[in-house]
């Protein structure tokens, strides 16, 4: 093993994970591999490695067999991914969606069906869950309650933090913890490596939007699963099996997108904190959610009408998604949440008031300039003024 790779720094890793054999390649940039198919005039050979792959989900040793069992370009992202959460291995997909599926169609095929989760995730989720899509059966419950909430066919528990959209934290070494042996699910979207690596306190998996902060330049869709290499066999399998599977292209973009994340992550979460604190103080809004842990995401209530602060801005975009290096709001109980049940959705703590602003690079006080213009076309309310919320 070369040592010197398991001490290299985070933000070392960003820039070159992936690409550690550029050099000897007689390459700088990685290159884009676009192949759907590869020769090979070895046909019993070439049964032999997909006999193997068939067994343990294994990559193929030697050249690539076909786009859908994997591509050298996605690789390369899955090996930075999985570098920077401390992981064996990631998979990555066609987006988040596409991922969080693979995980639970790999316990379902194993018989356990049962999920226990924690409110709130992102609304697909919550939808992918409480409808069943996919045979499963959820428990809903709070991080307390993970451990007496588990079955004998619980084949996963699910948490994100901090949470879509009002950025509430949850203890992972505790959740881990209550978890025993059944494999927890953090969906690590919003945090990203840089502020949390969820496998350091338990997580068996760990989800990515790989849409959001990891690709960055709001460009590219895709999803990734960070975990064991035994749980990544498993996901292979799926992945070939489904064709879910990530377009070289975008995995070219993230392999880019993750050389910038910790600046980006770094920077876009000091505007957010300082955004944080103005509009804690402003009598236009109620509450203000941001988590402890920092990050670029806030979520903010406002007296008046929400749907006016969308339709006031102008530098920052009235958009569904994140992470983007330009600014983005929304309304989560119209946009990202509406497909969860209006009230599970308020015990969740996603208020009709409630704003997602997604904080980008630009200059703080233009983003502060654009946000009080349009927080002044909201008639402020005599209602007391609550503090800042930590997650």
């Amino acid at each position: 093993m070369d040592t010197r790779r398991t001490t290299r720094a985070l933000a070392t890793e960003a820039v070159h994970a992936g690409r550690d054999d550029l050099a000897g390649l007689g390459l700088h940039a990685p290159p884009i591999d676009l192949s759907t198919t590869y020769p090979s005039y070895d046909s019993r050979a070439e049964a032999a490695r997909i006999d193997a792959f068939a067994a343990t989900g294994a990559e193929p040793d030697g050249p690539p067999v076909y786009g859908r069992l994997g591509n050298p370009t996605v690789a390369r992202f899955e090996t930075a991914l999985a570098r920077l959460e401390g992981t064996e291995a990631a998979v990555a997909f066609a987006s988040g969606m596409a991922a969080l599926s693979a995980v639970l169609l790999v316990r379902g095929s194993m018989g356990l069906r049962h999920v226990v989760a924690v409110r709130p995730l992102y609304g697909c989720s919550d939808h992918l869950l409480t409808a069943g899509l996919l045979g499963s059966e959820v428990t809903w419950t709070d991080p307390a309650g993970v451990a007496d909430a588990l079955r004998p066919d619980t084949g996963l528990v699910l948490v994100e933090t901090p949470a879509n959209p009002t950025l509430a934290e949850i203890d992972l070494r505790a959740v881990a913890h209550a978890c025993g042996s059944v494999p927890l699910l953090v969906d690590n979207t919003f945090a990203t490596p840089v502020l949390q690596r969820p496998a350091e306190h338990g997580a068996r998996l760990v989800l990515h939007s790989a849409t959001k902060y990891l690709g960055g330049h709001g460009d590219v869709l895709a999803g990734v699963v960070a975990c064991d290499e035994e749980f990544a066999g498993r996901l292979r399998q799926v992945r070939f099996a489904t064709g879910g599977v990530l377009h070289p292209l975008a995995g070219y973009l993230l392999l880019r997108g993750l050389s910038t994340l910790p600046v980006r992550v770094r920077a876009a979460s000091a505007n957010a904190a300082e955004l944080a604190a103005r509009l804690a103080a402003d009598p236009r809004v109620a509450r203000v959610h941001y988590p402890s842990i920092g990050g670029a995401m806030v979520s903010f209530e406002v007296h008046g009408d929400p749907h006016e602060v969308i339709a006031g801005v102008r530098l920052v975009t009235p958009a569904v998604s994140l992470g983007s290096v330009d600014s983005l709001i929304q309304h989560p109980a119209s946009i990202s949440h509406r497909i969860v049940d209006a009230d599970d959705r308020r015990d969740a703590g996603v208020s009709d008031r409630l704003l997602r602003l997604s904080v980008g690079l630009e200059d703080v006080e233009d983003l502060w300039t654009d946000l009080d213009g349009a927080l002044g076309a909201t008639p402020a309310r005599p209602a007391r003024h609550e503090a800042m919320a930590q997650g």
